[in-house]
């Protein structure tokens, strides 16, 4: 009964933990990719501008196929902002709106969920928007899709239209822009690789910039989103914490199960002692009866792991509040590398944890026990 109350707890254990390194992984994978997806990965800009663009527009560098030969860059396109104030019935809104060139069709707008729920706006709508500066402009654009993002834009709602409406707008030509965005390979969103290709990006854009161009400057996604990045860190120290607990609370379940099965046979270490095996030898018996055990258990709690995060993958069935989360569902992305590295770690530490009761089989004299049996 001992046995099978350790293994379930074991199972448990590593339930928790496979459960909380894919969680782990899960908003890793979507917030960096949200962020991404948002104001890519690098931003080259003017010296002088904020991180979406200024006044004065960025031109296509001369070094760009440099810049896209840096290792990671997926691919480098221009984008032009515009802050702009929408009209809607007796309400405005403030709202930045986002020219890029994957948006062709003129005049029309995608616009978040967020705005389109508030405003009761949907697919075929017509929106009104107002940019200043020296005069007016007014711009209608015809609503062609609602997105869902949780990843607004800190200067407002985020409208994404052709890149062309919005240098029309400008008055600005083809090779100008407000600031290039760049996409890395995924795997290479994590803090040190996204400050090591920015540095690489930036003394490129500097080294290659002709007499005649004014330097870029490259800004690494975790700047424009520095709370999101520290999140994500505080996400990662609970998993370490996780596993560590429930490495405890496992072996201390094997341990106890252990030396319920010792006092048990008793006897057994005694004449197997008075046979002439050592102490280490005895031991060695009891620790892979305990290992089998255990492995046993980490296989069922992997096992139920993996189902659940299959299930959660595909259905999204337990949902978060956006607002607070990033993410509208709990994400569980299998990450393989992670899972075997915790189930090798907690692994280890519970062997390591079972060496406790095996030193009680040193304490066990032959005579008397075998003299009792």
């Amino acid at each position: 009964m001992g046995d099978k109350m350790a293994v379930a707890a074991i199972a448990i254990s590593f339930f928790v933990i496979i459960v909380a390194v894919a969680v782990s992984a899960g908003f890793r994978r979507e917030i960096r990719g949200g962020v991404s997806a948002v104001t890519g990965d690098v931003l080259l800009t003017n010296a002088a501008a904020d991180l979406t663009g200024g006044s004065d527009p960025v031109r296509i560098p001369s070094c760009l196929q440099d810049l896209e030969a840096v290792r990671g860059v997926e691919r480098i396109e221009p984008v032009v902002y515009g802050a702009g104030i929408l009209r809607l019935g007796d309400e405005i809104q403030g709202a930045l709106f986002k020219g890029t060139p994957a948006d062709t069709a003129s005049m029309t707008v995608r616009i978040p969920a967020s705005l389109a729920g508030h405003f009761g706006l949907d697919v075929g709508d017509d929106l009104t928007a107002y940019f200043a500066g020296e005069k007016t402009k007014i711009r209608r654009w015809h609503i062609t899709e609602i997105y869902d993002s949780a990843m607004a834009s800190e200067e407002g709602q985020l409208l994404y239209v052709p890149i062309r409406d919005m240098r029309r707008l400008h008055e600005w030509d083809e090779q100008e822009s407000s600031l290039l965005e760049v996409r890395l390979d995924p795997r290479l969103r994590d803090r040190r690789s996204l400050a090591r290709v920015a540095q690489e990006l930036g003394w490129r854009a500097m080294l290659g910039a002709q007499d005649d161009e004014e330097p870029l400057r490259a800004v690494a996604a975790t700047e424009r989103f520095p709370q999101l990045f520290d999140w994500l860190d505080l996400i990662d120290f609970n998993v370490y914490a996780i596993l560590l607990l429930m490495t405890v609370v496992a072996g201390f379940n094997m341990i106890s199960g252990l030396l319920i099965l010792l006092f048990r046979h008793v006897s057994t270490i005694g004449t197997l002692k008075t046979l002439g095996m050592g102490d280490r030898a005895v031991a060695g018996v009891f620790l892979r009866v305990g290992a089998r055990s255990a492995a046993f258990g980490m296989a069922a709690g992997n096992a139920l792991a993996l189902l659940f995060c299959l299930v959660q993958g595909t259905t999204h069935w337990i949902r978060l509040n956006p607002d607070n989360y990033f993410v509208s569902f709990v994400p569980a992305h299998v990450n393989l590398p992670a899972v075997l590295l915790a189930d090798a770690a907690a692994f280890a530490g519970i062997l390591l944890l079972l060496l406790i009761p095996t030193l009680f089989i040193s304490r066990v004299n032959p005579a008397r026990t075998v003299k009792a049996e």
